[in-house]
């Protein structure tokens, strides 16, 4: 598994001051997808447990409040394992901040079964369509993606998404 960047501190990828690991490979190829660069499986670098150890440091800091996965895409099979690691051992470390994660696969049908899912907080669903592009709508680029809660959506065993 591979990664492109890190940013330290984002603020467009979720609420408050974040830190967001841009995983490498995606095989939607989204038209006009807003990080292309991020498609190729073998681009970026290694994702390694010292990449983790690094990503926990940079999000140890009061002002930052959770920690954005994107992609790339973080939940494809090459990458969800992964994911799913730097989720959990944030979580461990900092159960009171937040995992956000966008994804082209569905929730309810791709994703909630997985082990991932059990250390995101939300989960921004559905592949980007060009066409339905809209610049106003929050955490999203298309008005067929949802912002869903995760963690309520598991208990209640549906889809809850966040306004």
């Amino acid at each position: 598994m591979r990664y492109n960047k890190i940013r330290k501190m984002d603020i467009a990828n979720g609420p408050g001051v974040r830190v967001s690991v841009f995983m490498q490979g995606c095989s939607f190829h989204c038209k006009n997808c807003f990080n292309p660069e991020t498609h190729d499986f073998n681009g970026g670098k290694e994702f390694t447990d010292e990449v983790i150890k690094h990503i926990l440091e940079l999000c140890d800091k009061d002002y930052i409040e959770g920690l954005s996965i994107l992609g790339g895409e973080p939940m494809h099979p090459t990458n969800i394992d992964g994911t799913a690691k730097l989720a959990k051992a944030f979580k461990e470390k900092f159960p009171n901040k937040n995992v956000w994660v966008w994804s082209g696969f569905l929730f309810d049908k791709n994703l909630k079964d997985t082990e991932a899912v059990k250390y995101i907080d939300v989960l921004v669903d559905g592949q980007y369509v060009d066409e339905l592009h809209n610049p106003l709508l929050k955490w999203k680029g298309s008005s067929n993606q949802r912002v869903i809660d995760v963690q309520k959506s598991l208990k209640e065993n549906k889809v809850i998404e966040i306004e």
